[in-house]
């Protein structure tokens, strides 16, 4: 009787309809709701002595335009620049968080993209040209180079990128990618490393190796909220012979990296392009393929990368040039070369025993054969500076002007 009697009082006064299901975003997206109540100048950052070029760019009247305007998969402008709003040091001050970030957000990306990289306009389209035949014949003199190194990062298409990717994807993207590099045979067959699974015997062999790649503890992965959840999803692959290495799940899904001692860089941009190639046409395979567009280039997670994602590198001596100036004529000769020069041990790090890490200074605008050859060509050159100063020979008539 009770059963009827409610059921009858249910007809006769029907409760008020539900109000409407919200779609919340899933975990990784989780915005704070609130800050719809509040007007944008209210939640606009504090920009007062922030030197990156996203504070350059971020009007209030901008911010306001985006704000409450995510991507697909929700990730926010606020999630965008925080990185830089945290470090008001830095030079760009932007993490994307997946692929339509540079898209939605290009009002305030596009301009500082030509800020970083040499005025390249968001009508200009990227360049890509991994032909290994034209790269440079010329072996760079093993006095002075110890090392050379290419490496690049590549993101799958279809993934949120490493800002805001769920432990799922990064799970997900580590079971493709290693799968692509146990497909690969001859000279790059090797070995995938699950970073959750390292025995102890495996992780000092990679210590040893200077492979490892640790929980990142700088300023840009821990504001950037790409240190979360390590070491989950995370791994290290290398071939054999130990010159070909895959990072998974760093800053990008994946950086790949071909090395080897000595000044031979056609030899180790000719291994890097067949591994590309080769995991690359696997990961096809399997339903996905690597983020690119025609503007932009490859899609990295930090805008400094976009294009060829490309940074090829030597180790090489020289304490006379370095030593002219306290390292200011160096660095100066470096950036008319479109070169940069910094420590053997990464970025901000000192110099030891004269020897400096040189780099191409482009990744956008220019392509892979073309940045690569302007190491090779740059080298050479400074290496030729090198050898004057050690005879007490000036070196004026070969600084570039």
């Amino acid at each position: 009787m009770v059963t009827i009697f409610y059921r009858v009082l249910y007809e006769i006064f029907p409760p008020p309809p539900r109000p409407q299901q919200i779609e919340y975003p899933p975990y990784r997206a989780m915005a704070n709701l609130n800050k719809k109540k509040y007007d944008t100048d209210e939640d606009y950052p504090i920009m007062e002595g922030n030197q990156t070029f996203m504070a350059k760019n971020l009007s209030k009247a901008l911010y306001k335009k985006l704000r409450d305007d995510p991507t697909a998969s929700g990730f926010t402008i606020d999630q965008c620049i925080q990185n830089g709003v945290d470090n008001p040091d830095f030079t760009l001050g932007i993490l994307a968080g997946d692929e339509e970030t540079y898209t939605k957000f290009a009002e305030l990306i596009d301009p500082c993209i030509q800020d970083y990289h040499n005025g390249f306009t968001k009508e200009q389209n990227h360049v890509t040209d991994l032909d290994e035949n034209k790269i440079m014949d010329d072996v760079l003199d093993e006095k002075y180079v110890i090392s050379s190194r290419i490496r690049t990062g590549r993101n799958l298409k279809g993934f949120c990128l490493s800002p805001f990717v769920c432990r799922a994807e990064r799970r997900k993207i580590q079971t493709l990618v290693s799968s692509a590099l146990d497909s690969l045979t001859g000279e790059l067959k090797g070995k995938y490393y699950a970073l959750h699974q390292l025995s102890q015997t495996d992780q000092k062999q990679l210590i040893d190796d200077h492979f490892l790649f640790e929980k990142p503890i700088s300023r840009h992965f821990t504001s950037g909220g790409m240190a979360r959840d390590f070491p989950d999803g995370r791994g290290i692959w290398h071939n054999d012979k130990k010159n070909f290495l895959v990072w998974v799940n760093e800053e990008d899904h994946t950086r790949i990296i071909s090395m080897e001692m000595g000044g031979k860089m056609k030899n180790v941009f000719k291994r890097w392009v067949s591994g590309l190639r080769q995991v690359e046409e696997h990961i096809k395979k399997s339903g996905s393929q690597f983020m690119w567009s025609q503007h932009l280039g490859y899609i990295l997670t930090c805008p400094s990368n976009l294009g060829t994602g490309v940074r090829c590198s030597v180790h090489v001596r020289i304490p006379k040039l370095a030593a002219i100036d306290k390292e200011a004529k160096l660095k100066a000769i470096c950036k008319k070369l479109r070169l940069q020069e910094r420590g053997t041990s990464g970025e901000l790090t000192e110099a030891v025993g004269g020897v400096y890490d040189v780099s191409n200074l482009d990744r956008l605008g220019s392509s892979e054969v073309e940045q690569v050859n302007c190491v090779i060509k740059g080298v050479k050159l400074i290496i030729e500076m090198e050898q004057r100063l050690e005879k007490g020979e000036s070196i004026d008539d070969l600084i570039p002007q």
